[in-house]
């Protein structure tokens, strides 16, 4: 029997991790043969959870053959997904993201619902087709929930995400939002990379009017910690705009404490975040976005806007 790849986007997150592992349970649940993968290295905050829960981390895979069956979670954009994914089948995609850039020659299995989270649209499939859900397969989504709600308090959370947070809690005995608040501190810790591998841990591709940027984004407890090194981050920038010919490259500062953002924006279209957020770029090529958090909702969409 074939086996089917599962995996989210490149520069995986935690959502995109957890939802590929539990999206492989899914369809063994079926009979049928799956293997979860990435698509590049885990954050800190992803090995977090991999390392409390004792999960083996996905294979790392760069590309997929001619003919081989995929699911896609946590994305569809192509700009986003595996190299080579138009020689592929893809047969399902699960999301909760836009749909852009995407299409298939064959009828596919296809769930996209606009909540914070790709496991809690999972979690509402294990419901309806009344599949038990054990103990690790909960911590994952309930995990994905955390990492991708900021602890419930992203504006992208649904009520519909709270609702699965306190079943999933319940479910698995502990407080989750202990847990939730390590795990995140785990993810902030980013003196062990490099400039170009701190960009590089979260960061997506989009393309709107033949405009190409990348919006990357990380999380911290203290802003400060991370825009000292400007001027290396910067200098990864420049080098990711000129090897990738982008427009536009958005790295993202997030203070998981204080829910807002700092924002570097290089490139020959750097003046779209002052028209998208109404600021004005310093001599720093940054600015402050007050109560801005979310990439999905408040970042990505004033900037395709304006682009």
């Amino acid at each position: 029997m074939e086996k089917i790849l599962i995996f989210g986007h490149k520069s995986p997150d935690t959502d995109t991790i957890c939802s590929s592992l539990v999206m492989e349970k899914l369809v063994k649940s079926y009979g049928l043969e799956a293997e979860a993968v990435r698509l590049g290295n885990l954050n800190k905050e992803t090995e977090y959870i991999l390392n409390y829960l004792g999960v083996e981390v996905p294979r790392k895979i760069s590309e997929v053959q001619k003919g081989q069956k995929i699911i896609l979670v946590d994305h569809n954009e192509k700009e986003q997904s595996v190299n080579n994914r138009e020689d592929a089948e893809v047969i399902a995609v699960i999301d909760h993201h836009r749909i852009a850039s995407f299409e298939t020659v064959l009828p596919l299995y296809y769930i996209a619902k606009p909540y914070g989270c790709t496991a809690t649209v999972l979690y509402g499939i294990f419901k309806q087709e009344n599949i038990e859900i054990d103990k690790q397969t909960a911590m994952l989504m309930l995990s994905a929930i955390i990492s991708d709600t900021l602890l419930l308090k992203s504006p992208t959370c649904t009520e519909k995400d709270v609702e699965t947070f306190k079943e999933l809690e319940a479910l698995v005995g502990i407080n989750a939002s202990e847990y939730g608040l390590e795990m995140l501190k785990a993810g902030t810790d980013l003196s062990a990379y490099s400039a170009d591998e701190v960009i590089n841990l979260d960061a997506k591709e989009f393309t709107a009017n033949d405009k190409k940027i990348v919006i990357a984004q990380v999380n911290t407890a203290d802003i400060d910690d991370v825009f000292v090194r400007k001027e290396e981050i910067e200098f990864a920038m420049e080098k990711q705009i000129s090897d990738r010919k982008l427009d536009l490259y958005v790295f993202l500062i997030t203070d998981i404490i204080n829910t807002n953002s700092k924002v570097i924006a290089l490139g020959n279209e750097k003046e779209v975040i002052e028209k998208a957020f109404n600021v004005k770029l310093d001599e720093n090529d940054s600015a402050m976005l007050e109560g801005v958090v979310s990439r999905k909702k408040q970042v990505a969409p004033p900037i395709l806007e304006v682009l």
